[in-house]
């Protein structure tokens, strides 16, 4: 888990070389594209016989996996735009808002019960965002924070929210979906919608931007299956809190590649988010537990 968080820090970091000089969606198309043959990969090793092939993306809940795909699309836009306009580190620690977004949510579309401990860690992680916004002069008027920026703050806050609809979604399909069903379809249907936009925003790649192109599908490529073997070796809970090690790495890099030293405000706002999402998994786990011990 903690070798797939630095490599998926590695590829938000070419992805934010890239995106002066390429549009953000031309570099999503190559990202999904590149997913398709290590998802198959995962997928085809439960296959014993070759009618089985087909049998993975048999599905009656079509509209589900579209829905789906067009939240993660739109969770992936928001964090590949926010990439070209905010340093590294703020971008990775508005990023962390899903699990706020998660809890919000499932009481509409889950009918769960949220009580007084997640939503006193929903309002600190959302207090995190307005005080990483605050530090870049948001609310100051003028131009104490540029047009550009304040919408890479609004869209990096957004990703958490398509993020935890797509989460949402997930939970519901795996009902009565398989997993590999899952991410097939999802990496099907997002490769399909951004080549459609393509022929709208295509710049031809110089050579030296092929191999960052390249690089993203590699280095994405090999943390989805970390990630993958991560999930199979251990529980989702287990796991979380180390996925929030990513911070450190997008502080270290953002510092060598661009000299993007993290403000105060950053730092602070950072500790805020992440010290929400962990308690909100500490709450998920007492759940989980009194739920079993209810259990007959």
């Amino acid at each position: 888990m903690l070798a797939a968080t630095a490599l998926f820090t590695v590829m938000s970091a070419m992805v934010k070389e890239l995106g002066g000089r390429i549009p953000f969606v031309e570099v999503m198309f190559f990202r999904n594209a590149f997913a398709i043959p290590v998802v198959m990969a995962i997928a085809l090793r439960r296959v014993r016989r070759p009618g089985e092939i087909a049998a993975l993306l048999r599905t009656r809940r079509f509209p589900g996996h579209l829905l789906r795909a067009c939240t993660g699309t739109l969770a992936m836009a928001s964090s590949f735009f926010a990439l070209t306009v905010l340093p590294l580190a703020e971008q990775t620690a508005l990023t962390y808002t899903t699990p706020l977004f998660v809890t919000v949510l499932s009481i509409p579309f889950l009918g769960e019960r949220v009580g007084v401990h997640r939503w006193s860690a929903v309002l600190v992680g959302f207090a995190g965002i307005l005080v990483i916004a605050l530090g870049k002069g948001a609310f100051q008027g003028g131009a104490a924070m540029p047009p550009l920026v304040q919408l890479g703050v609004a869209v990096a806050v957004l990703h958490g929210l398509f993020s935890a609809g797509t989460t949402l979604l997930v939970r519901q399909l795996s009902a009565t979906e398989s997993s590999a069903t899952i991410v097939l379809w999802q990496s099907l249907l997002m490769t399909a919608f951004t080549a459609a936009a393509l022929p709208f925003v295509w710049v031809t790649p110089g050579w030296g931007d092929v191999l960052l192109i390249l690089g993203i599908g590699l280095v994405g490529g090999v943390a989805q299956v970390l990630l993958t073997e991560a999930h199979a070796s251990a529980q989702v809970s287990a796991l979380g809190p180390y996925s929030y090690s990513s911070i450190l790495w997008s502080v270290a890099l953002g510092w060598v590649l661009w000299g993007e030293r993290p403000t105060l405000a950053t730092l602070l706002g950072a500790v805020l988010i992440v010290a929400a999402g962990l308690y909100i998994l500490h709450r998920e786990l007492v759940r989980a537990r009194q739920r079993k011990g209810q259990a007959p």
